[in-house]
């Protein structure tokens, strides 16, 4: 019993040390001979957020996955795609959290919408709370 749980450990442990082991992708790490492409592909870099790190862009990141973004970018901006056109194609393949700049969705107008009632609703409690006060200090 405990070596097939060894076995099955190993077995479910080997995919992600091979994950690892992986050279980064060659346009990871490695900038685009045309200056003006390079500019265009670390403009649109700085605008997409590192999934794995979250907090950081692809630019800025040392994950992997990361690593892996920027190689597309790259490839994809080298081959003469538009940048937009890349932006949108991550968007389709990692989701709208991929974009640093979301735009308003079925999916994400909440972002949006939540922000402007939880401040217009702040807002009118504010406005009762004054007006109640006023009308106490005029009645004494």
């Amino acid at each position: 019993m405990k070596r097939l749980l060894i076995l099955l450990a190993v077995l479910f442990a080997m995919p992600v040390l091979a994950q690892q082991s992986l050279p980064p992708a060659p346009l990871a790490y490695q900038q685009l001979d045309d200056p003006g492409q390079e500019a265009a592909a670390q403009e649109l870099m700085e605008t997409l957020r590192c999934l794995k790190c979250q907090s950081q862009s692809i630019a800025d990141s040392d994950a992997p996955m990361a690593g892996d973004m920027r190689h597309q970018v790259r490839s994809r901006i080298q081959a003469g795609e538009n940048p937009e056109a890349i932006r949108q194609w991550l968007v389709e393949r990692y989701g709208d959290y991929v974009s640093y700049d979301p735009k308003v969705s079925s999916t994400t107008w909440p972002l949006f919408a939540v922000p402007l009632a939880l401040f217009a609703l702040v807002g009118l409690v504010l406005w009762r709370r004054m007006g109640k006060r006023s009308e106490e200090g005029d009645a004494s």
